[in-house]
């Protein structure tokens, strides 16, 4: 078992193991133990990293793309030479398999080096001018300011680096709220930053009580940028609390991704491929296929092999075996979810395949469990389950399943499986999402937006477009001074 550091916070370049509110408690959630505690940040301490964060802002802003990628670059080669001991530590405190965490740590890497040359790359244009009295037109993307980043647990080290990365390379502090139920994995991440060489105060981390944090960081003048990852519930508040100060907002919200399966697909390789990606992370994950629309002449062969991968897959603490393919979910609260969503089901609202069940004893676990036949009006197909649960039903023809896949306000992402050329432009095309993956399941490249549309969100996170929302555009127009 790795050992579980000291939780601490980063406030203006000093870390602090107490915090002004109080302690939470840390719990794996495979064994229920409570492995440590974690400080609750007060408003004074929250005070502070506001002060801290608009001071070093000063410099950071100022400071060379040039200098920050060297930085950036050190962070995210010291991430990789800890790499193994930080999924590790993924591991213990959300319970996720060694290789996804270990592949998760490594990625985050990736993501920190994109960004990092970002800062090289993005020095503006030059816009032709229309007249001769016209020197030059030249439009500038500059940091926007102190940057408030909100981040869930699920992906506890890539989705803080996303953050971090891109408000750092942009120019821009930050003050960083990660989840209280995952807090070494960012502490160990900010601790790559901190060694690389960010200045003091330019990256501050704090965690307690979400609501309070939320409200007073989105609230203060110092803060010019929110970026949130979470619920889309959680979204629509935070947005309101920042369109009344004006600020710019990215909201990585909630999903509920179909996946279109044509008869036309390479069977075997797509079954595998759903299988394996559904169960990821024991389901919960904001781009997980959950709704998954196969044509009716494969539907009944599709749903038993299926089914039968998700029998085979090894459910257990991945923090003392390595074997481990699907670990628990985060808390009581989601068992108690899955529990609630299976008890709706019967008749149109689809019936059990296999699993179904929490698993008896220790720790959070659900079996892998397989839906068939769920009707559009059943929860399974309107909610997001963010869990183990895979709903699959037959289409006849293939705008009908595009019609089932848009039926929701979620649009985070959506993927299809054929080997028709013209299947696959018109999906590419009919599927509304923020991100459409045909005959695969990566949306997350470090170079690609990730982002979604309606109730999933707006804006991005990783890919240039990551870069510029940390940036407000500016034009600068000069004319000769006389003639």
């Amino acid at each position: 078992m790795a050992a579980y550091p000291e939780i601490k916070m980063l406030i203006g370049g000093e870390w602090i193991a107490q915090g002004g509110d109080g302690e939470i408690p840390v719990v794996n959630p495979a064994t229920e133990a409570v492995i440590a505690s974690c400080p609750k940040v007060s408003t004074e301490q929250l005070n502070s990293a506001l002060a801290a964060a608009n001071e070093a802002f000063l410099s950071w802003s100022k400071t060379p793309g040039v200098e920050r990628h060297k930085i950036m670059r050190r962070a995210a080669d010291l991430v990789r030479e800890r790499a193994d001991s930080i999924a590790r530590i993924v591991t213990l405190e959300m319970g996720k398999p060694q290789a996804q965490a270990l592949g998760e740590t490594l990625n985050a890497a990736e993501i920190i080096d994109f960004m990092g040359e970002e800062a090289k790359r993005q020095g503006g244009r030059l816009v032709p001018v229309r007249s001769a009295s016209l020197l030059e037109q030249r439009v500038t993307n500059e940091p926007i300011g102190p940057a408030a980043l909100f981040t869930p647990w699920n992906f506890p080290v890539n989705l803080p680096a996303k953050k971090l990365a891109g408000a750092l390379a942009a120019g821009c502090t930050c003050i960083l709220k990660p989840a209280e139920t995952t807090p070494a994995s960012a502490q160990l991440l900010v601790e790559c930053f901190v060694e690389a060489g960010v200045p003091s105060g330019a990256i501050n981390l704090v965690y307690g009580d979400p609501a309070m944090i939320s409200n007073h960081l989105i609230t203060a003048p110092e803060i010019r940028k929110v970026s949130f990852t979470g619920s889309t519930a959680v979204g629509k508040q935070l947005g309101a609390l920042a369109a009344q100060g004006l600020k710019r907002f990215t909201a990585e919200l909630g999903g509920h991704a179909p996946v279109v399966i044509g008869e036309s697909a390479d069977f075997d390789r797509t079954v595998a491929a759903c299988a394996t990606t559904k169960f990821r992370n024991a389901g919960q994950v904001c781009v997980s296929p959950t709704r998954f629309l196969v044509a009716r002449s494969i539907y009944d062969k599709f749903v038993a092999e299926f089914a039968a991968r998700a029998q085979s897959l090894k459910v257990g603490d991945a923090s003392s075996d390595d074997s481990v393919t699907m670990g628990p979910l985060a808390h009581p609260g989601r068992v108690a979810a899955m529990q609630d969503l299976i008890g709706a089901l019967g008749g149109a609202n689809g019936e059990v395949v296999t699993g179904g069940s929490a698993i008896d004893g220790p720790g959070n676990f659900f079996q892998p469990t397989v839906i068939a036949g769920p009707g559009p009006e059943s929860r399974l197909m309107n909610e997001e389950p963010f869990g183990p649960i895979a709903g699959i039903v037959p289409y006849d023809d293939i705008e009908n399943a595009v019609r089932i896949a848009n039926s929701l306000r979620y649009g985070l992402s959506a993927y299809a499986f054929t080997g028709s050329l013209d299947e696959s432009h018109y999906l590419g095309s009919a599927l509304k999402a923020g991100m459409v993956a045909i005959n695969h399941f990566a949306v997350g490249s470090p170079e690609t937006p990730f982002g979604g549309v309606g109730d999933s969100g707006f804006g991005s996170e990783s890919g240039t477009e990551g870069y510029l929302g940390y940036t407000e555009t500016k034009l600068v127009t000069v004319a000769k001074s006389a003639g």
